[in-house]
């Protein structure tokens, strides 16, 4: 088993940070290596939904379970793919105006991806931070929503 763990601070409001990672058909939009996110299950987002994603050209599949969701404090989920099967927590705290949003994942390779482990968590470590980073950048680079008094709310 690999452990990746990391955090970043995200200058949006907590709701939409939980709000956007809870929902993996966000994903593609952050994370390049994402081609495509479905909802296997009815809306609302919730506790026990899942998605299914297509990662890359080789279009490898994976099913993403949310195995505990606390908004907008906690998600936890189980992805599962032919190659490893993917468990942990995202938490959400907020940080001065902002959100720290911080990711603990235990990794377990399957197959002949297991001779592979000992890249798993250095590999694992640059990819979320990749993702994450990305999330960084779409979420507050987006246009800050007008108040009902119709003036602009400062959301960092």
């Amino acid at each position: 088993m690999a452990r990746v763990r990391g955090s970043v601070r995200i200058a949006a409001p907590l709701e939409q940070v939980f709000d956007t990672v809870a929902d993996s058909r966000n994903e593609p939009s952050f994370n390049p290596a994402m081609t495509e996110a479905e909802l296997l299950t009815p809306e609302p987002v919730r506790l026990g939904s899942r998605f299914r994603a297509r990662m890359g050209k080789g279009r490898m599949e994976m099913v993403v379970e949310l195995t505990e969701f606390d908004r907008p404090h906690r998600l936890a989920s189980l992805t599962t793919s032919s190659m490893m099967e993917t468990s942990g927590t995202v938490t959400f705290t907020p940080d001065a105006g902002a959100t720290l949003m911080a990711w603990d994942w235990q990794v377990h390779p399957k197959g002949w991806f297991r001779a592979l482990s000992p890249l798993v968590t250095p590999l694992g470590r640059r990819q979320e931070r990749r993702i994450w980073a990305g999330l960084k950048r779409r979420l507050e680079l987006q246009p800050v929503p007008a108040s009902t008094d119709g003036s602009r709310r400062n959301a960092h």
